[in-house]
């Protein structure tokens, strides 16, 4: 089976620089109606080109994103179904793939791999946004002497669409290249269909690659379809095929001539609207062909119902951001860091480790939907305050840190989950007290952590105050089904100055699934099957926790 990949955009960049420093670019994004926002977008200025901070001009175009060891994927809701596209470090290609299975591919290929530092991804800006305009055929432009990005977010471009650049598709019988059928560069191609709703009517733009042909246009009969002819036309018959949910123009199906040509059959919803009229013009300024068909309707009842649609795009934008799609999952301690060790010599470090990875694994199996984000994956050195950079370059909306205990009590037993925050009791300061220690490991530990102080911990947990109510619920669900009945414990939410717990810009809570100073827990925790025990119970902690968050979330953007 062969398969093409059809007109790959080429980009041009100069070499990057050994040293850039940093700097910003202006972005204005323009929602239509002059509506919109301006904001600055990091950006690294080199010796011969300005980068752009792709992580940061996604977030701000409206984009939600993943940064996962060395690849990135972003994700746009503004066409339905939407689509992804996924960057890999060292790849000079950025593959997009709708979220309609049936859909074609895209493949974009770029002159220079993005620049992967201190985790973030970064691109030339005219680069940068000339990706942007393909993928989301939106315009997106840069102004060097200002310094200034545009970003039109509302309706399609105003020019011919870029929606087919980077098609992959398989040559089949039957099925029609992406390719141009004929190498005569005057041959009349239609490579793009846009269509206008208005008060009252609809404008049809079909775009032109080559020359204009002779066109006629039928009007609509008496179920509502009209017929454009273009004779000595081609194009990709499976790309041109439309099909519209709503509005006048339900659906435009284009058929091809036995000899040479195409026929476009504009489907007309003429049982809610009444047709006036309709008229073929050629723009040979534009190159392109435009039907317009108008229509009688009630103009309020069309502006009211455009508001209601509005206020439903913005309400599912905000179920969309606040939904729990990205979980963040820590095993504490390991490396050349053990954690607390057993009498038998059992390490924290691989316990948590294994508890974490099942955890992982009932997410994925249980959630498909829901991405799943280790802080790590094996026995390797984590800083502190790495763990919560982690989840914040991810965009977590959930952050869980898993441990064991240690006590110098041998007959302390129970699971304990704590949140960021002043210590109450000397036991849960001590318990903090162990799990920080381990910064002293950290090469440059004095400086990462100058001044965390208990007034610096005080400040930390005031900043997180947004996530205090939401954490506290999460602990609470994860204590009730991972507690053990002979618990010395009790089930309250303990909290207390965790470093851990201090960066990520999430609910987050620290479960300690038991004590390794107590024999027999310690034999407890190194059983598998009581490890994945443990990893259901803090799952169904965390699946009381969504289904209640997501609820709540849902119940007020409906007031």
């Amino acid at each position: 089976m062969l398969v093409s990949v059809w007109m790959l955009f080429t980009f041009f960049s100069a070499p990057l620089s050994a040293q850039p420093s940093e700097s910003q670019v202006s972005l204005r994004v323009i929602t239509g109606n002059d509506q919109g926002y301006l904001v600055n977008v990091a950006a690294l200025q080199t010796d011969t080109a300005l980068l752009i901070d792709l992580e940061s001009m996604a977030r701000l175009l409206r984009l939600s994103h993943c940064n996962n060891q060395g690849s990135l994927v972003f994700e746009e809701s503004f066409t339905k179904p939407g689509s992804r596209a996924t960057f890999i470090a060292g790849n000079n290609f950025v593959r997009v793939v709708s979220k309609d299975p049936d859909l074609p591919k895209r493949v974009i290929q770029l002159s220079a791999f993005p620049l992967l530092r201190q985790s973030k991804f970064y691109l030339p800006v005219e680069q940068a946004c000339r990706l942007f305009d393909i993928w989301l055929d939106r315009d997106v432009v840069y102004s060097a002497s200002s310094r200034k990005i545009t970003a039109w977010l509302r309706g399609k471009r105003s020019a011919e669409s870029s929606a087919g650049v980077g098609v992959v598709r398989v040559d089949e019988p039957g099925h029609a290249s992406a390719k141009p059928t004929s190498s005569d560069s005057g041959a009349t191609m239609i490579t793009g269909i846009d269509v206008e709703s208005r008060a009252n009517g609809a404008i049809i733009t079909f775009n032109v690659s080559g020359s204009l042909a002779a066109a006629s246009l039928l009007k609509p009969d008496t179920s509502g379809c009209s017929y454009l002819s273009l004779k000595d036309a081609s194009g990709d018959l499976a790309l041109l095929k439309k099909t519209y949910s709503s509005g006048l123009v339900r659906s435009i199906t284009p058929t091809s001539f036995a000899g040479g040509g195409l026929q476009f059959t504009i489907s007309l919803d003429n049982r809610t609207f009444t047709i006036t009229s309709s008229e073929l013009q050629l723009d040979k300024k534009n190159n392109r062909y435009q039907v317009y068909v108008r229509s009688s309707a009630d103009v309020e009842a069309i502006r009211r119902k455009e508001k209601e649609a509005q206020i439903a795009q913005v309400l599912g934008r905000d179920v969309e951001k606040w939904k729990l799609n990205t979980i963040v999952l820590d095993a504490g301690h390991g490396g050349k860091d053990p954690g607390a060790i057993g009498g038998n010599g059992t390490q924290e470090k691989d316990v948590v480790l294994n508890i974490v990875h099942d955890l992982g694994t009932f997410i994925a199996q249980k959630w498909p939907d829901v991405a799943v984000v280790y802080t790590r994956k094996d026995d390797r050195f984590i800083p502190l305050h790495e763990r919560g950079n982690i989840a914040n370059r991810s965009g977590g909306k959930l952050f869980v840190s898993v441990h064991c205990n240690a006590s110098q009590s041998h007959t302390a037993r129970g699971s304990e989950v704590y949140i960021l925050g002043a210590h109450k009791t000397k036991a849960a300061l001590d318990v903090a007290m162990f799990e920080n220690s381990v910064i002293r490991q950290e090469a440059d530990y004095q400086l990462q952590y100058k001044g965390f102080s208990e007034e610096h911990l005080i400040m930390s947990s005031m900043a997180q105050n947004s996530f205090a109510r939401q954490s506290t619920l999460l602990a609470q669900d994860i204590i009730k089904p991972v507690d053990r009945s002979a618990s010395t414990n009790g089930r309250a939410v303990r909290q207390a100055g965790f470093m851990v717990l201090w960066t990520p810009s999430m609910p987050s809570a620290l479960v300690e699934v038991g004590y390794l100073s107590n024999p027999d827990e310690e034999r407890l925790l190194r059983d598998r099957q009581e490890q994945a025990r443990i990893a259901y119970g803090i799952f169904q902690g965390v699946q009381a926790y969504r289904s209640q968050y997501e609820s709540s979330r849902i119940a007020s953007m409906e007031r």
